[in-house]
């Protein structure tokens, strides 16, 4: 069994390498190897210039002309994959990438189609801002009442899918939208989604958070009830 480490990435220099390191670093467990596949969106602060010293045979850089969106780069990511499973690892070192054979060790291959990690099992709330957090909390109760999910963080960056699956579904996403649109279609399309608690370490806007709590939560809303009510 292959796993593909999608690392997408944008202006983040200052982590990148750490990012890439650690992905290296981890041990998958018996039976499992290792794509990683890192999708630059056309960063601007350097990231390209380091990337393009990075040497390996299992680490693939892809480097988009313009800047299309973390949807996108996802997008691209699951065209050029070539593993059975493919997971979205952040570039920010927010998810530890540590954290992914606790996803593997629930990955049964005949009938294992998503596992999801989760910041909130286990009643924690490892958020820097309340508006993040409630908002999280709102769209992930919305999105369980439209499709019937049991899901407990619907935003998670870190989502591992089954390849073909992935494929099938026909995301459209171009931004942090898709985020929200692969767990709707995952749920709407009947397949179950496990989850597992990990680790996070929220970053500030000062850190360079991207994420913006009303825009795109206002899109993630849209996208929601734009795939349960038009599809």
């Amino acid at each position: 069994m292959k796993l593909t480490i999608l690392i997408c990435v944008y202006n983040e220099r200052k982590t990148i390498l750490t990012v890439l390191d650690r992905v290296r670093a981890v041990d998958l467990g018996e039976g499992w190897e290792k794509e990683i596949l890192v999708v630059d969106n056309f960063s601007t602060d350097g990231t390209r210039e380091l990337l393009r010293s990075v040497e390996g045979p299992e680490v693939r850089v892809i480097y988009h002309p313009r800047n299309l969106g973390k949807g996108a780069s996802v997008r691209t990511g699951i065209a050029h994959a070539t593993g059975d499973y493919l997971v979205i690892q952040d570039a920010d070192l927010e998810y530890d990438p540590a954290d992914l054979p606790l996803l593997l060790e629930k990955i049964n291959p005949t009938h294992t189609v998503a596992v999801f990690g989760s910041r909130r099992l286990g009643g924690r709330a490892i958020y820097r801002y309340a508006k993040n957090y409630w908002g999280v909390v709102f769209l992930t109760a919305l999105t369980n009442w439209l499709f019937g999910g049991r899901l407990t963080d619907v935003a998670v960056g870190t989502k591992m899918v089954r390849l073909d699956v992935l494929r099938s579904l026909n995301l459209r996403g171009s931004g942090f939208d898709l985020d929200f649109e692969l767990p709707c279609k995952l749920l709407k399309a009947g397949h179950d989604i496990v989850e597992v608690p990990i680790s996070y370490k929220p970053r500030t806007v000062e850190e360079g958070k991207k994420i913006r709590a009303f825009r795109d939560g206002l899109r993630a809303l849209w996208v929601i009830l734009r795939e349960r009510l038009i599809g």
